[in-house]
């Protein structure tokens, strides 16, 4: 009493026996709680509990939603049978020794009898016919899944929303799977047993670093990397940054060398033509490979210490590829192995000690998305615009070995190895411009998604980072501000969702450092 917070616990026989779901601030200072009774709720919105707090001056209803894609189905999981309003036995019969209990009725609108519990204040349940005071069970209202409707009657001020993102409180997100979703229910069930596992990793949080580990003062970035692009790549030692000046210039900023870059020209590599991607080898932390739109991939060593001078002459230059080139990637476990895929819609691997090319993937009929070797370097796969997966044995054949539907909506794909390299995980976009995540088996790509995912809608593809050692994707597109997190595991519900990250202002880029640049002592993971 007197405070304005209200706390909200899951309770479990379990340790941890108390978990905290959610807080919500209200306006007022609290001088009362009720809760109402649960034949009150509003059970097609998801409405796992209604409170009333009283405050000086109102009565106010605070709603709690758990989020589920479909608001048109009544959810068994959620609306056990509870309580009805017929006693049991009387008082005779209860000194007797009479210990029946109050008969249970379902809270299924279609199911329930006719008196149902109503009141102007807090039922928003049904159409309530006035003239008689009971509640007309034929139609139910399921056309709003919004939870701010303010109340017309009585001039009380309307329920605090924990759905919407703009109020203080958090949604009760279950939408995506099993995260810490809320649900009362009068028999002890455990929430996990209603709403399935929860991720280990949920409480993982985001923290940017000190200033004073920040690269700072950085001037005339390109921002037209293609779309297939990071936008820019970094190793343990060094990040190598596209400038947007003539002659595809790339900037090389020492990691080591924190603070604000001179306001004076740095030295940079003199690609000559515009950079449409960049990768550091794996094996060889100063060899640098560039792919220009020139349909050539450059490859660049970075003197000891970092550059100097500016470097116009490339260790090497690889010819093949007869249009323009959208992505490269180092092969995981060999060395000098490099793979390519361009307009001409080939993908081409290269062997770099002898600078030729050594194979031509074949296959693709449109724009080649993204492309990705698997954990052991033993496959590689493609997403492409034509709406198909592909995978590959580069060393059985140059076709497909297997094939299978990919995302709908041709506006840009990536995809990842997860969970050992036994499964593939795509981002992409729906017909209606939804971005979503979709698992794949890799041994059958023919059947399709296992797991489809949606996240929102924004016009950037999602680049996806897998950190194998917690099994968790960090998802973000360029120009996006948040940086989703999922766990994946290779049995329903596939996906649980993580605390999620918000950055002050939007990203232009993306990248991972290798493992070995965390900082162990203080637990973090990426």
């Amino acid at each position: 009493q007197g405070e304005n917070l209200l706390y909200c616990f899951e309770v479990v026989p379990t340790q941890p026996a108390l978990t905290q779901v959610t807080q919500c601030r209200t306006e007022g200072s609290t001088r009362g709680l009720a809760a109402v009774p649960r034949l009150a709720l509003d059970v097609m919105a998801c409405e796992v509990l209604r409170v009333l707090q009283l405050t000086d001056t109102a009565l106010v209803p605070v709603s709690y939603l758990v989020p589920r894609k479909s608001v048109q189905d009544f959810h068994e999981d959620l609306f056990p049978d509870c309580a009805g309003t017929l006693p049991a036995t009387n008082a005779q019969a209860w000194w007797a020794g009479d210990s029946q209990q109050v008969g249970r009725v379902s809270l299924h609108p279609g199911r329930r009898p006719t008196e149902t519990f109503t009141s102007p204040v807090i039922a928003f349940t049904c159409h309530t016919d006035t003239g008689t005071g009971h509640t007309d069970t034929g139609h139910t209202d399921t056309g709003h899944a919004d939870t701010d409707r303010s109340v017309s009657t009585g001039g009380y001020s309307s329920p605090s929303s924990l759905a919407s993102p703009g109020s203080a409180a958090t949604s009760l997100s279950a939408s995506t799977g099993p995260s810490s979703g809320f649900a009362s229910s009068p028999s002890q069930k455990s929430l996990q047993s209603i709403l399935g596992p929860s991720s280990r990793f949920r409480h993982a949080q985001g923290r940017v670093l000190h200033r004073d580990c920040h690269l700072t003062n950085l001037r005339g970035l390109s921002i037209t990397t293609p779309g297939e692009c990071d936008g820019f790549c970094a190793n343990h030692q060094r990040a190598a940054l596209p400038l947007l000046s003539a002659g595809g210039q790339i900037a090389v900023l020492e990691l080591s060398k924190p603070g604000r870059l001179p306001d004076v020209a740095m030295p940079t590599i003199q690609n000559s033509v515009a950079v449409s991607d960049l990768s550091w080898d794996p094996f060889d932390p100063r060899r640098l490979a560039v792919a220009g739109e020139d349909a050539k991939i450059r490859l660049w060593r970075i003197p000891q210490g970092g550059l100097q001078e500016t470097l116009q002459e490339p260790e090497a230059i690889l010819r093949g590829h007869t249009e323009k080139i959208y992505s490269i990637r180092f092969h995981p476990t060999a060395s000098d192995l490099l793979v390519s895929s361009s307009y001409d819609m080939t993908v081409r691997i290269w062997d770099l000690s002898a600078e030729r090319e050594v194979l031509c993937l074949q296959g693709h009929t449109d724009q080649i998305f993204s492309m990705a070797w698997s954990p052991d370097g033993k496959k590689l796969a493609t997403v492409s615009k034509d709406g198909r997966i592909r995978l590959y044995e580069p060393r059985c054949s140059p076709q497909p070995q297997q094939e299978g539907p990919g995302p709908e909506g041709g506006r840009g794909a990536r995809l990842v190895w997860v969970c050992g390299g036994d499964y593939l995980l795509v981002s992409g976009f729906d017909s209606r411009s939804e971005r979503r995540i979709l698992l794949y088996r890799a041994q059958a790509l023919p059947e399709g998604p296992l797991s489809v995912l949606g996240l929102d809608v924004a016009p950037s593809t999602l680049l996806p980072f897998y950190d194998e050692d917690t099994s968790v994707v960090f998802l973000t597109g360029k120009g996006d501000t948040r940086v989703f997190l999922y766990e994946v595991t290779p049995e329903l519900p596939y996906f649980l969702e993580c605390n999620s990250f918000t950055s002050n202002e939007p990203h232009k880029g993306f990248v991972f450092l290798p493992k070995t640049a965390c900082e162990v002592r203080e637990v973090e993971f990426a």
